[in-house]
């Protein structure tokens, strides 16, 4: 079985000072790192660094030419590994992903990134979706608190919400720690 990662939307905008700040986004980066660095020792040619760059300057943030639209230092791409230019929550839409991978010949994905409750969520479903055998590492993903209807919701509430949500119904779910130790 051929193994990609996908690493969703690591951004400096999701970072402190960024335009669209996330709930501890340093530790999900750091865990994110520890699985880059797995698959750059074990799995060198499938790794696959999504970056969202807004189509409509209204969305306020992964603005084109801004430092925030980067890719965090945490996880820089390296010159072998892919870049994969989004303009939505799903990594798949309107994107080489899926033709990048079916390419390779890739069957599972292992997908960490920000944020959880959007584009993790959108892009753990379509990969499920598109036949793909697909693993979430949780704690290398971060969300932010929402509020709806005067009820605020905890960022930590939401992304066990969504990662509940998806966990064996729609995709496997671990840990970092657990995925360095299989």
């Amino acid at each position: 079985m051929s193994t990609a990662l996908i690493i969703v939307d690591i951004q400096n905008d999701y970072f402190p000072n960024g335009s669209m700040e996330l709930v501890s986004p340093g530790k999900a980066a750091a865990n994110a790192a520890k699985v880059l660095e797995w698959f750059r020792k074990n799995n060198k040619e499938n790794i696959f660094h999504v970056q969202h760059i807004a189509a409509d300057p209204a969305m306020g943030f992964f603005l084109p030419n801004t430092n925030g639209v980067e890719i965090h230092e945490t996880v820089q791409p390296l010159e072998n590994e892919s870049i994969i230019t989004k303009h939505f929550p799903n990594s798949f839409l309107q994107t080489e992903l899926e033709s990048k991978l079916k390419e390779k010949g890739i069957t599972k994905v292992v997908v960490v990134g920000m944020m959880t409750h959007m584009c993790i969520d959108a892009t753990v479903r379509a990969a499920v979706d598109l036949g793909y055998e697909t693993l979430l590492i949780e704690d290398a993903c971060a969300t932010r608190d929402l509020s709806y209807d005067g009820k605020d919701v905890t960022a930590e509430q939401v992304h066990y919400a969504f990662v509940g949500a998806l966990n064996g119904m729609y995709c496997a779910v671990t840990s970092t720690e657990d995925f360095l130790q299989q």
